[in-house]
């Protein structure tokens, strides 16, 4: 018998982690939390790819770095209201906890339709052409969130349903935050000490499509036909993944007293009338023949 009792298992990969705490450090009795950190980093490693895109694309590299502090703040407030819009049973009797954002309900859409309307404002004013620089910049804003999804694994949050599958993570009871409709499959786990919860790592699943989301729209940068192209086939190729990633997930935001996940709903959504649009353009461009 393991007398150890470590905070996260992989038990049919044989991986254990022992202690996973979400502050990285304090200072002047401040916490700073890890899931901070990597997401600074995934934007970070997003604007460096942007500027790396833009200077091949003889764009001026600068743009990007000037645009991503509008980007930043309104894929903050993006993210919380779309959050806190599907999840307003939370908030409803205490609306000063929808400032509270330290204590996490950030919503990815949220975040990037944020960005998005901040992108278009940004280049009415400076008058530069939108669907070039969201061509540009969505592969960075792909590479951003593989980053940031590390920090969900950090937190032990947005984990998928109850597995036994060769991918199933095994969370120590009490370390992690289980819904209510998970903790029936709370019990013992071969060969450890205490009760373990094993659900799909769903977070990784999306880290790794993500990152497959990033190598095609780099390769498929060379065959792209129009402009607006890459986003769309961004919108195409992420919400496939989220379509059947958010299925897996415990922590969905609902449509309101449905069962429905709206995540799930926009994500279909987004496939087919990116998909669409793609295959629109692409005949236009073909019998215009340019």
């Amino acid at each position: 018998m393991n007398t150890n009792s470590p905070d996260i298992v992989f038990p049919n990969l044989g991986i254990e982690i022992q202690h996973m705490n979400p502050i990285a450090f304090s200072i002047f009795s401040i916490d700073v939390y890890w899931y901070g950190i990597i997401i600074i980093t995934g934007v970070i490693s997003g604007l460096l790819l942007a500027r790396y895109r833009a200077k091949k694309n003889g764009e001026d590299p600068e743009i990007y770095s000037d645009f991503l502090l509008y980007a930043l703040i309104s894929a903050i407030i993006g993210a919380r209201l779309y959050y806190v819009a599907f999840a307003w049973d939370d908030y409803k009797d205490n609306l000063l906890d929808i400032f509270a954002t330290r204590e996490g309900g950030l919503a990815i859409y949220g975040g990037v339709i944020g960005s998005l309307i901040a992108l278009i404002v940004y280049t009415k004013v400076k008058k530069l052409s939108f669907t070039q620089m969201a061509d540009t910049a969505v592969p960075g804003l792909a590479l951003g969130q593989m980053i940031g999804r590390i920090g969900n694994f950090i937190n032990m949050e947005a984990f998928g349903g109850y597995t036994d599958s060769v991918f199933a993570m095994a969370l120590k009871a009490g370390k992690a935050k289980i819904p209510a409709s998970m903790v029936e499959h709370i019990g013992p786990l071969a060969g450890y000490e205490g009760n373990y919860l094993q659900v799909q790592p769903t977070f990784a699943y999306e880290s790794l499509w993500n990152l497959g989301v990033v190598i095609i729209l780099m390769i498929y940068t060379k065959h792209k036909k129009f402009q607006g192209e890459i986003l769309a086939m961004y919108f195409l190729l992420y919400g496939l993944g989220r379509s059947w990633i958010e299925g897996l997930r415990t922590d969905q935001l609902l449509i309101g007293s449905t069962t429905i996940a709206i995540s799930q709903v926009l994500s279909i959504a987004l496939v087919i009338v990116s998909g669409m649009f793609i295959v629109y353009k692409r005949k236009q461009v073909k019998n215009n023949g340019v």
